[in-house]
């Protein structure tokens, strides 16, 4: 998003210098480097080149990136990528090279002239492959303060972005004043423009403090002076603000927010200010500074002034950003509510070094609280959760060691948390490693608060599709939490609940179930039946007993269950819909189809208004209607419903996300089921290759896959190669799953089928024979599979007398 433009925005040699390379341009890619002290206005003026770019028509798409970091930029071109493309934003890293690949010039499209600006790169080793490429329909313009060669080269000019020339800022402050129709004497103008060193910065507080208080040059000169005179021995030690403008900033800005601070509401400017100078200065949320957290700090502060202090409302917080705003310490735009407020890092620099030392961590600690406070429960604006993490982000880069003492504050955990119900697995594994490894330095390994970062980190693991792993990791942590909080601690009990739920994902249903029966018992005694961690126990209880192939005791189960998180949480609560989902999705698979469509439908609608579209619950309501479709015949608007799906998944939750792989195995199945075998065939094949990499070869869901390409293949005449694919698949089901698994005899169903379609007929009908038997004794006589069993060998026996007639 561009910055605000600037009041009375100053005309200067850099614009056209900037225009004039730009002009130049030829084949090369057109990078302009502005590079210069902070606070000179490298921002603006690259915020007015791209305006007027716009606005003129000369770009077809304007990119505005704040690369601050390598992640940031890599944010920055991967949003690009999901707006102009539709890339996914799961996998940031993919998605910007998806943009940078899209930027590339193509013979055969219309050309597409394109502006990208890379705002304030703190490194050049950041940029690092992510230089737009060549185009002589593209332009990239890149501020930055730095001045290594690794800058310019390559079609890359360099235009250096200094001080006002003291015309300019004449001119500059002449413009601001007679904005409000104020007119001063042209030698005191140039006098204040001096003594402010011709900063930008500087110049554009003192303006808005001289008009704000209604002072001639010649007071503000004079209040200038005596406070950088009383300031002398109060400034930071050199070099504490940047860019060797330590005494005009802190002066200009000491001045600035004692005014701000006499504003109505009196007293509250100045620690909103410091609330802000804690976090993104891209962008703070204007829930996160008009939090309760945030308010009790504003509070307490004018409680310092006031003996019987008013508590501060959202009105004042409001306020207090507004006379911030007035006085140019920041830019406050209401109407953009997730980067209400906007801080120049120079105006946070010189904020935080007015803080006591021994204030630092209370602050960062508020500016932590109001973050968390404005975390939503359930996560439907996925813009105000980006700039959220931003925030918290931020608030790490300036004080993480803060965030520790005496304990990992609850908002890095938040964080975490949201990467993984956003879907970005990835980003979440990644998020959470990095929080054990500062856990366990900050405080010691075994922790409690290091066991939960691991506990988490293993879940994220599985939620990328590492399942076994993530047992693995479960397993080896469950001895450390036994011995640190006991057996009875809920934390232990949660690591319990992990590991038995990645054992079941990894292949080992049955194992999972009997481990959740044994957690449910001490989960009852421990916590008690309504409690949440209790239901959701009993939940995969329910689910894994399904995963062994006995769907109607899960149907059963999931209509218990439902009944007490409909007593319990209430009907709109997640855990309930998603009860909800889990009990239709059974009695389906058990065979009661009867109103299952409605049923899916109505769910959908729920979760759409409770949750949003691109929830990962909403997307799985999607994938189970689509599902139910296929299974009552219309596999061809199955297909199309997964092709949909699939496109969201891939935006919201990322290629290799489980569910996005889900949704491709599901779409081949249909695509088969709806007459294109071959397709289906080659579609498992493209999955299987993914799965492979992501997921492992023992993986349920790459065996899965397996099946369904042996199974399309033979479908579309490759019977003897089927044949043999299905035996091999069954060797690995039996050494992964066990004989009885659902899938296992699955297996074995089309092993004994193609080998008839081959040709065996005698064969396929004693293999259905053997598995008629193991089906009658683990499914039970009337369960779907046994009885397609039964038809099978009936059909095949049927055929061999056929062809022994035949030959006979």
């Amino acid at each position: 998003m561009l910055p605000p433009r600037a009041q009375s925005f100053q005309h200067r040699a850099e614009v056209d210098q900037l225009r004039a390379a730009v002009d130049r341009g030829g084949t090369a890619v057109l990078t302009q480097v502005l590079t210069g002290t902070g606070g000179v206005g490298k921002t603006q003026l690259a915020a007015n080149y791209a305006r007027t770019t716009w606005e003129n028509g000369e770009v077809d798409v304007l990119v505005w990136i704040t690369a601050s970091s390598r992640s940031a930029i890599t944010a920055g071109y991967a949003q690009a990528g999901v707006e102009v493309l539709a890339a996914d934003p799961g996998d940031p890293e993919q998605a910007a090279r998806a943009f940078l690949a899209w930027l590339e010039p193509k013979a055969d499209q219309k050309p597409c002239r394109w502006l990208v600006v890379l705002d304030d790169v703190a490194d050049p080793a950041d940029m690092r492959g992510w230089w737009p490429p060549t185009s002589r329909h593209g332009r990239a313009l890149v501020t930055t303060r730095r001045r290594e060669a690794a800058l310019t080269g390559a079609g890359r000019r360099r235009v250096t972005v200094g001080l006002f020339t003291p015309q300019e800022a004449a001119a500059y402050f002449t413009a601001v004043l007679a904005a409000h129709d104020r007119h001063e004497p042209a030698d005191q103008i140039s006098s204040l423009a001096s003594e402010l060193g011709y900063l930008p910065l500087a110049l554009a507080q003192a303006a808005a403090h001289t008009i704000d208080a209604d002072l001639t040059c010649a007071s503000y000169r004079e209040l200038l002076a005596d406070r950088i005179r009383k300031l002398t021995d109060l400034l930071p030690e050199p070099g504490a603000l940047p860019d060797d403008q330590t005494a005009t900033v802190a002066a200009t800005w000491s001045l600035s927010i004692e005014r701000a601070d006499q504003l109505r509401p009196a007293g509250l400017a100045r620690p909103m200010l410091q609330l802000a100078a804690m976090l993104d200065a891209n962008g703070v949320p204007r829930t996160v500074l008009t939090s309760e957290p945030a308010r009790a700090y504003l509070t307490a502060h004018r409680a310092a002034v006031d003996r019987e202090p008013a508590e501060v409302t959202v009105e004042d917080a409001v306020g207090a950003l507004s006379a911030l705003h007035r006085l140019s310490l920041i830019d406050h735009t209401p109407n953009t509510l997730h980067q209400a407020a906007r801080v120049h890092q120079l105006v946070q620099r010189a904020t935080r070094d007015t803080v006591a030392p021994n204030q630092l961590t209370p602050l960062a600690h508020t500016a932590a609280d109001a973050l968390t406070a404005a975390w939503p429960a359930v996560e439907r604006d996925t813009l105000l959760t980006q700039a959220l993490r931003a925030n918290t982000d931020a608030l790490i880069h300036i004080a993480e060691d803060a965030l520790y003492q005496p304990a990992p504050h609850r908002v890095l955990f938040r964080a975490g948390q949201s990467l993984s119900q956003a879907g970005q697995a990835t980003a979440a594994t990644a998020h959470f490693s990095r929080l054990s490894e500062a856990t366990s330095h900050h405080l010691r390994p075994d922790h409690p608060y290091a066991l939960a970062a691991r506990n988490n980190l293993a879940r994220c693991r599985g939620e990328a599709g590492d399942a076994a792993g993530a047992a693995a990791a479960l397993q080896d942590s469950l001895a450390d939490v036994m011995r640190v909080l006991g057996p009875n601690h809920p934390d232990t009990l949660n690591v319990r609940h992990n590991l038995a739920y990645w054992r079941g994902e990894a292949g080992d249903a049955a194992g999972a179930a009997a481990a959740f029966e044994e957690l449910l018992a001490d989960r009852l005694r421990v916590l008690g039946p309504d409690h949440p961690d209790t239901l959701n126990a009993r939940h995969n209880v329910a689910y894994f007993r399904g995963a062994t192939g006995d769907a109607a005791g899960a149907a059963a189960a999931f209509e218990e269950l439902l009944a007490d998180r409909l007593r319990v949480q209430g009907p709109d609560h997640p855990a309930t819909l998603t009860a909800r989902h889990e009990l239709a999705r059974w009695r389906v698979r058990a065979g009661c189809t009867a109103g299952g469509a409605a049923t899916f439908e109505g769910l959908l609608a729920d979760r759409l208004r409770v949750l949003g579209p691109d929830h990962p619950d909403t997307l799985s309501a999607r994938h189970n209607l689509a599902a139910w479709w296929g299974e009552a015949g219309d596999a061809a608007g199955a297909a199309a419903a997964f092709e949909g799906l699939l496109a969201d998944r891939l935006r919201v939750l990322g290629p290799d996300h489980p569910d996005t792989l889900s949704a491709r195995k599901d779409l081949a199945r249909w695509w088969g089921e709806a007459g294109d075998a071959a397709g289906a065939a080659v579609a498992f094949e493209e999955l299987l290759a993914n799965q492979l990499r992501v997921q492992g070869p023992d993986h349920p869901a790459t065996l899965s896959s397996r099946h369904g390409l042996a199974y399309w293949s033979g479908e579309a005449g490759d019977a003897a190669g089927a044949a043999a694919a299905f035996e091999e698949l069954l060797a690995d089901m039996m050494r992964v799953l066990g004989p009885d698994h659902p899938g296992a005899m699955d297996a074995r169903h089309n092993v004994a089928y193609f080998r008839g379609e081959a040709g065996d007929a005698a064969g396929a009908a004693a293999a259905f024979e053997e598995l008629l038997a193991d089906r009658l004794r683990v499914q039970g006589p009337d369960h779907p599979a046994t009885l397609k069993a039964r038809h099978e060998l009936a059909r095949w026996r049927s055929k061999t007398i056929d062809d022994e007639s035949t030959d006979s």
